[in-house]
């Protein structure tokens, strides 16, 4: 057993802590020496736990994302003919766009944004190949490379640290930053998009949808006088010349049910569920098939609405 005696000298500065002092208290007899230890194995567990909190706070807000940068002098052409919106915005502030499919069918949505003379792509982590792949297939002889970067995308919706953009897509959005990983407040992303009415990859955009189904024009994410890009002639055509029928729109469930759960009324299907939270939803419906009695699974599906927050 340690020996018990008198401190001769008080802790200096450095011990000014909880562990510092049992330590001290260990070397002069204070405590034993397990006593110490323990103390030390109690300190360490109650930083994990708060570095824990902290690194999920931050994760929920620190969305998947990579961002890669396009350097060359065809560079702003070269994306002007592709994406369906006009690159020259981005000397503005952030944009955001889509890339199509011939069919005009919805493929990759990002935000872009510029830095000298370099234009920067934020995407998701899990599209960044296939994305990539279709970029390299357009590029032919034009002088565009892309290389990947290890630019962090924070966001948030108070408070924005200077350097941060705003979100393009609805103002309570907040903003982005992109560089270091920053330590913002948790925000329930979800929740948000649903009463925004903004969709997300793969929960509400998947390869079969029309961006505009999706309210690419009321997020600012198509710009219909910038001229010719892939697919602009399919939604130029749903813009003008029809009336839309089928997108998405908010909606409460008497429960939770899995992704994209078909919705039927009448026996018949008219639908799906996407993004769900704390009991509302986003869900893509037929617009004239909405009524009164809804199903998903085994949940009710009420008060469809396709007007969303301004």
């Amino acid at each position: 057993m340690t020996s018990r005696t008198n401190p001769t000298s008080k802790p200096s500065k450095r011990q000014n802590s909880r562990l510092a002092r049992a330590f001290y208290a260990s070397k002069v007899g204070t405590i034993t020496e397990m006593g110490a230890r323990m103390i030390f194995i109690q300190s360490q567990r109650q930083l994990t736990y708060e570095k824990r909190k902290v690194e999920d706070r931050m994760q929920k807000n620190h969305t998947e994302r990579k961002v890669l940068c396009f350097s060359g002098k065809d560079v702003r052409k070269f994306l002007q003919d592709l994406i369906t919106n006009d690159i020259s915005k981005v000397e503005k502030g952030l944009l955001y766009a889509a890339l199509l499919g011939p069919q005009g069918k919805f493929l990759f949505d990002f935000f872009l944004f510029s830095k000298d003379d370099y234009i920067f792509l934020d995407c998701h982590t899990g599209s960044v190949e296939a994305l990539c792949q279709r970029l390299l297939m357009y590029r032919l002889r034009k002088d565009v490379r892309i290389t990947s970067t290890d630019l962090i995308v924070s966001c948030g919706i108070n408070d924005n640290p200077e350097g941060a953009m705003v979100d393009p897509r609805h103002p309570d959005m907040g903003w982005r930053y992109y560089g270091e990983r920053l330590d913002v407040d948790f925000v329930d992303w979800t929740a948000l998009r649903i009463r925004l009415g903004i969709p997300a990859l793969e929960k509400e955009l998947l390869a079969d949808t029309y961006i505009l189904e999706m309210r690419f024009e009321q997020l600012n994410g198509v710009d219909f006088r910038k001229g010719c890009y892939i697919g602009q002639e399919i939604t130029a055509r749903m813009k003008h010349k029809t009336e839309l029928r089928k997108g998405i729109a908010k909606a409460k469930l008497s429960k939770e049910v899995p992704l994209h759960t078909r919705i039927t009324s009448e026996g018949k299907d008219i639908g799906f569920v996407c993004s769900q939270s704390a009991g509302e939803a986003l869900v893509y419906v037929r617009y004239q098939k909405i009524g009164e009695a809804m199903i998903a699974g085994d949940a009710e599906v009420m008060e469809v609405n396709p007007d969303f927050v301004t």
